[in-house]
């Protein structure tokens, strides 16, 4: 089961923005655009981390970590606010009130996904996974490495990406296109068949035994990692 992760962002471009890259990095996101919107939406579904911004419509950032802080259920979420304040009073402040992290915009994506896996490795260890096994593979994200029942597998960059994506989606079939996007991102221009290529490369590397081959395609649709057929 992915992470599911609470942005509340009022926003919107950056809220999307937020969404479709924590979507990258293999989290469930859900995004709501005010104050009142995130408590009713913590009180009908618990999330695991809530990304806040300080500045909210109707109610404020700060008042919804206090209330969050104050309830038995959500007492113990993790929560990263984002803010445009950088002056450390008001960092002191939004700590003080019982966030966990505290980033001020414009925010990095690579440093909000770094401060959200050390927030989850801290308070929630279960859900930041640095290794992952799927079947007889499990991959290294911290040492970058692949093991297949036992025996290191060599891969590039952009193979391994391809297999930490597969992982964290096992079973799920995806679209060359949707591939493209994961992995090499929307905003390079790469041909789909480029896809295909890395998957060969992909399948040849996992299918130096004799186990069977994981990758699943399904013609006209994509591909998809099985790890018990």
């Amino acid at each position: 089961m992915l992470p599911n992760i609470l942005v509340v962002e009022d926003e919107e471009s950056l809220a999307t923005l937020l969404q479709y890259n924590l979507e990258k990095e293999g989290y469930d996101v859900a995004l709501a655009g005010d104050g009142d919107e995130a408590l009713l939406m913590v009180e009908e579904k618990l999330p695991d981390l809530v990304v806040l911004d300080w500045m909210l419509p109707k109610v404020s950032g700060i008042e919804v970590c206090r209330r969050l802080r104050q309830k038995p259920e959500s007492r113990n979420v993790p929560i990263i606010m984002l803010t445009a304040r950088g002056e450390d009073s008001d960092r002191v402040r939004g700590l003080d009130t019982g966030a966990d992290d505290y980033l001020v915009k414009p925010v990095s994506m690579s440093e909000l996904s770094a401060r959200i896996r050390a927030v989850l490795r801290r308070l929630r260890p279960g859900l930041a996974e640095d290794s992952v096994r799927r079947g007889d593979i499990v991959i290294d994200r911290i040492a970058h490495r692949v093991r297949r029942a036992g025996s290191e597998i060599h891969l590039g960059p952009t193979e391994f990406r391809l297999l930490d994506y597969l992982m964290m989606h096992p079973g799920r079939v995806f679209s060359r296109e949707q591939l493209l996007d994961a992995v090499w991102g929307s905003d390079v221009y790469v041909e789909a068949r480029t896809v295909d290529v890395h998957i060969g490369r992909l399948r040849k590397a996992l299918n130096t035994t004799e186990a069977d081959d994981p990758i699943r395609t399904v013609r006209s649709a994509g591909y998809a990692l099985d790890m018990d057929r």
